[in-house]
């Protein structure tokens, strides 16, 4: 499967609740930091919920 590159590059603190709980289940904690996760639909919604706090890279 392939992989992608997530990296938080806007910060949380004005961000809805349900947007920072997004945040923290792709286990993204603070700005410029990245995760490698699966290219699967569920973190595909994910990323689709928080796209305006993050940048998606295909690895």
């Amino acid at each position: 499967m392939a992989k992608i590159q997530i990296t938080q590059i806007k910060s949380r603190i004005n961000a809805p609740k349900v947007q920072k709980a997004t945040l923290d289940a792709l286990g993204l904690h603070k700005m410029n930091h990245s995760v490698v996760k699966e290219d699967t639909p569920d973190i595909l919604g994910m990323v689709k919920r928080v796209h305006h706090l993050v940048k998606v890279t295909q690895l």
